[in-house]
């Protein structure tokens, strides 16, 4: 029998902590009962781990007791790392000696999956520099600057490889534990458990729910100014030569700042802003697609449309369907 670790972080957590131990304890337990029922032996032994005997959460609110010390877990074959408390730094001192045995235990054969913000423990690690990695995408930023080996891969909602499993924001964690028990089961124990919590299945994409904020966690004070120049623009059409001489840089150079400071060339950015600025419009007025579209610069229908389904996912009639009640009306 396979086992399962379900990591409680050393008091670095918060109320999506629990919910993703209790989630995943739920979800694994569930799979486990539905392979007995199907007559098949329970694929994994599940157990909370960690470094303390309690750890109090939300101000002593919610208390968990680790089941083992990881000391007495040799080896293990799946870790679950949950969502962690915001305070990103403090989070990777008080826990250490988790990400010690982390790394140890992915070197010895195990796989790792991580949760939300939970990818900074993993991250924390080294075992993903050079790998793709998945976050809240209100993090984004943050992670970027942290770990900026990591190829963050803020839109996706679920990342796999060599063993490593990361996933978006928040209660989006679901969906990864659906993922991992098709991944580990197989597809039919996956649909009965997404059955029983109703949780969507095969969705890959957080894009529809990202808020985009401008990436400003850099001290590049020209890519700063331009940043702005391009918010404050919304309803017209940069050119990208005019923006770089404007500052008397050449364009080269200057998308290289650009991207290296926002992780968007500046195309992307403004069409980030854009977009950004139509999914408000969209969800709180009665405007028409159309008159949404000219709002931000565009007068092509099609690029406009392109150009919105590759930034949230969704076309802008879909958008504005699922936001915008009153426009349905």
């Amino acid at each position: 029998m396979k086992h399962l670790s379900i990591i409680v972080p050393a008091g670095q957590g918060n109320l999506s902590t629990i919910a993703c131990m209790a989630g995943a304890y739920e979800v694994f337990m569930t799979a486990n009962m539905y392979r007995k029922q199907t007559g098949k032996k329970e694929l994994f032994t599940i157990d909370l781990v960690g470094i303390s005997k309690k750890v109090d959460f939300f101000g002593g609110l919610f208390t968990v007791k680790p089941q083992i010390h990881i000391s007495a877990i040799p080896n293990t074959n799946l870790i679950i790392i949950p969502s962690l408390a915001h305070d990103h730094q403090k989070v990777v001192k008080g826990n250490k000696l988790l990400i010690d045995w982390i790394r140890e235990q992915y070197k010895s054969g195990a796989e790792i999956a991580s949760m939300c913000s939970g990818a900074f423990m993993l991250a924390s690690s080294g075992l993903l520099d050079g790998k793709n990695c998945s976050t809240h995408w209100a993090h984004a930023d943050t992670f970027r600057s942290l770990f900026p080996k990591v190829n963050l891969q803020a839109d996706q909602l679920i990342t796999d490889e060599n063993g490593i499993y990361t996933n978006g924001g928040a209660y989006s964690f679901l969906n990864l534990l659906i993922y991992l028990v098709e991944k580990h089961y197989d597809r039919q124990t996956a649909i009965y458990c997404s059955k029983i919590f109703q949780i969507e299945m095969d969705r890959n994409s957080q894009s529809p729910f990202t808020i985009f904020t401008g990436q400003k966690l850099h001290s590049d004070e020209m890519v700063k100014k331009a940043q702005a120049y391009i918010e404050s623009k919304l309803d017209e059409k940069i050119s990208m030569e005019h923006l770089s001489s404007r500052f008397a840089v050449g364009r080269r150079n200057f998308d290289r700042r650009f991207i290296k400071a926002t992780g968007n060339t500046p195309v992307e950015y403004s069409q980030r802003v854009k977009i950004e600025s139509a999914k408000k419009a969209l969800e709180t007025s009665r405007k028409t697609v159309n008159e949404v579209m000219y709002q931000v610069g565009y007068s092509d229908v099609k690029a406009f449309r392109e150009v919105f389904r590759k930034i949230t996912g969704v076309s802008p009639l879909e958008y504005r369907n699922k936001y915008n009640k009153e426009a349905m009306a």
